[in-house]
């Protein structure tokens, strides 16, 4: 389940990937500024009022974290709740992160990742204020949106106003991949979205708010601080990790893609140097590349531990993934992988329809269809959305 900043041009593609910005084109380059970034246009709001953050270890402010950030500047901040792979953002995907104390503050740290997913009306009884400050990747079944949603509908419930720090999406131009069908919703998968959704945390937030989308057609009291220089176009480089097997921009950008991996006999590399980045199983052909998955953290007990994996090595600077990409949500390394697979029975795992937001792909794949065929069968619900998507954006296309 990574930070922002300088002007750039051609030859300097890569100090742009270690500080955060807009990669380069001819020309200089307006500076991105996220919404934390912007402390002059909240932290009025902050004062003298007793804060909850919905914060991890993406919630930058320059170098530093946001909770710091906001101490320092005397904001009182109650509590802190933390989504899938923690506050600190370590845990491994899927697993269930305790309640603690922050060591480094003493402030409480409510996790809202396993069985409490919302804050309760205790979680907010000393909270005048909420905030939410999260790196997303743009992608339906990365669980930091329903985090979002979950958030937004407790200050709802409990008439807290809410604030969200908006950042950039690195896959932002990308609307592609089947549209969720409501008889899948999950966690993985709350609302009527395609894979990639390109829309910015502050623009699907205000859809969910508007559309009455919302548990029970809640409204909240919704405040977006938006990004500065930002387009759905920019090429904007995280300078941190979103979670912990998405060590690089060439990982973000594969990652809607993979991670349907997740729901078959497949690995993704996890526990290897280049998680999202390859894929592969024991028993592909022995001839293709080979990856061994190690137990590490964030990724302890990884698919095949210790044992070799044969496949494909994706990895590739990232202008050359996008330039691979074009712009689209893929299928090929999917239908690759399941041509190559001896066993086709146990292919694919029941969590799949959930990742894939239907049962639809997984007949189609088992029928035969190229990826032509099957991508034209999402037009109709991707062009619907498309023109709801428009009505929400706050940044240019």
């Amino acid at each position: 389940m990574i930070r922002s900043g300088i002007t750039a041009c051609l030859g300097l593609m890569l100090l742009s990937a270690v500080s955060g910005t807009v990669l380069p084109s001819p020309g200089p380059q307006l500076e991105i500024r996220t919404g934390a970034s912007r402390i002059e246009a909240y932290l009025s709001l902050l004062q003298g009022k007793r804060v909850a953050l919905l914060i991890n270890a993406t919630s930058l402010v320059g170098s530093s974290n946001l909770l710091d950030t906001l101490l320092s500047l005397g904001v009182h901040v109650e509590k802190v709740f933390s989504p899938e792979h923690g506050f600190r953002g370590i845990a491994d995907a899927g697993a269930t992160v305790e309640n603690s104390i922050d060591p480094a503050t003493g402030i409480p740290v409510i996790s809202l990742y396993g069985p409490h997913t919302t804050p309760s009306a205790a979680d907010l009884s000393d909270v005048d204020l909420m905030v939410y400050d999260i790196q997303d990747v743009g992608v339906r079944f990365y669980t930091y949106i329903s985090s979002m949603q979950r958030f937004m509908e407790a200050a709802a419930r409990y008439q807290k106003p809410l604030i969200i720090l908006d950042r950039p999406n690195p896959n932002g131009s990308i609307v592609d991949g089947p549209v969720l069908d409501s008889g899948f919703r999950s966690f993985v998968g709350l609302q009527r979205i395609p894979i990639c959704y390109g829309m910015t945390i502050g623009e699907y937030a205000t859809m969910l708010n508007q559309k009455g989308w919302l548990a029970g057609g809640l409204h909240c009291n919704l405040r977006v601080i938006r990004c500065l220089n930002y387009t759905h176009h920019s090429i904007y480089i995280l300078p941190t990790r979103p979670s912990p097997n998405l060590p690089d921009m060439a990982s973000v950008y594969l990652y809607p893609s993979l991670c349907l991996f997740e729901g078959t006999s497949v690995s993704v590399g996890r526990g290897t140097s280049h998680p999202f980045s390859c894929f592969g199983e024991p028993d592909f052909p022995h001839r293709l590349y080979s990856f061994i998955p190690r137990s590490v953290p964030g990724a302890t007990d990884p698919p095949y531990p210790d044992d070799t994996c044969y496949g494909e090595n994706l990895w590739a600077p990232p202008a050359r993934v996008r330039a691979i990409l074009r712009g689209h949500f893929s299928l090929r390394w999917l239908l690759q992988a399941y041509r190559l697979c001896p066993d086709k029975a146990k292919f694919f795992k029941p969590y799949f329809n959930k990742l894939a937001g239907d049962s639809t792909l997984k007949i189609q794949i088992l029928a035969g269809w190229p990826e032509k065929k099957i991508r034209e069968s999402w037009a109709p619900d991707l062009e619907r959305f498309r023109a709801l998507r428009r009505k929400y954006l706050m940044y240019p296309m």
